[in-house]
């Protein structure tokens, strides 16, 4: 009892807010600033109990020594980040998505003789976003015959555990069409669960984006969605992250970021495609040298 209730008390020292928030960034890219060291110190208060630690500063040697420490890291990721999110999130840009991104890919891989088309959904939360791609793919006469992959991935194993469940509330439905419910949904209890049509074309995985030398396991993709996940990184950050998505990315692929999020001043590796009804990053296709 004693050891909870001190660490009840324990305040977080300005040592312990600097060692905490780097072995946070390094571990995820996730900055934590003065202005949010409230949040840090409030989520991972519950920490100290859990691990019968006295004080912030037991709690950074755990980070930093104990055998376990790199599941604490994995652990804490659930705490740390923020995962709202509903279908058809951003809507504006699913329809540049479905309407010309889509079509664009059509073309260039048809003209190659290839019909397969990989898209990865990083940070995909609780899975919303991942299973929305698939049911508007679903609904491209063009892609019928196509093989359709969608990896969704995520730091944080707790979303990941509701994503490969597949059963949502009313809360993520707030601008679903009715007609995309009875088509791809079935009712389960107080909520929805996608059907096997849709969940086959998603799989979900644990992946942290700052690990950059695993994301070549990926595989190579031809779109990735990324939305409103760089806003937490700093500069640094947003530059070791997105010039790994242009590895991974086909020359001519394509990166959907959120709205609010920009890459001036971040990375040359992108150019701004202009669509009619929106503006996409594309990694640009490789340039053929012509020997006179």
């Amino acid at each position: 009892m004693s050891l909870t209730v001190t660490a009840v008390q324990a305040t977080m020292s300005d040592d312990d807010f600097y060692h905490l928030r780097d072995c946070v960034y390094s571990h995820s890219g996730i900055v934590f600033n003065n202005d949010s060291r409230y949040i840090l110190e409030k989520r991972l208060f519950r920490r100290l109990a859990a691990l019968d630690l006295q004080s912030f500063h037991e709690y950074y040697h755990f980070l930093k020594y104990d055998p376990k420490r790199e599941q604490e890291l994995k652990d804490i990721m659930d705490i740390l980040t923020i995962n709202e999110t509903y279908f058809f999130r951003e809507s504006p840009q699913f329809k540049v998505f479905t309407d010309e991104v889509i079509p664009e890919i059509i073309t260039a891989k048809t003209a190659e003789g290839n019909k397969t088309l990989r898209i990865w959904s990083a940070g995909c939360s609780s899975g919303e976003e991942p299973y929305t791609i698939a049911m508007l793919l679903r609904g491209i006469p063009e892609l019928n015959g196509w093989k359709r992959e969608i990896v969704g991935t995520d730091i944080s194993n707790r979303v990941l555990q509701q994503a490969r469940l597949g059963v949502y509330g009313k809360s993520s439905f707030r601008v679903t069409d009715d007609a995309y419910i009875k088509r791809f949904f079935v009712e389960q209890g107080d909520g929805f669960r996608v059907c096997d049509e849709i969940r086959d074309m998603v799989s979900f995985s644990h992946f942290n984006l700052f690990d950059t030398d695993r994301m070549v396991m990926l595989g190579k993709m031809d779109l990735i969605f990324c939305r409103n996940v760089i806003i937490y990184f700093d500069s640094a950050a947003k530059k070791r992250v997105v010039e790994s998505f242009a590895t991974v990315l086909y020359d001519g692929g394509f990166l959907l970021l959120g709205h609010s999020e920009s890459l001036m001043n971040i990375t040359s590796r992108f150019t701004l495609h202009h669509f009619k009804n929106d503006v996409i990053y594309q990694k640009p296709e490789r340039l053929t040298e012509v020997t006179p």
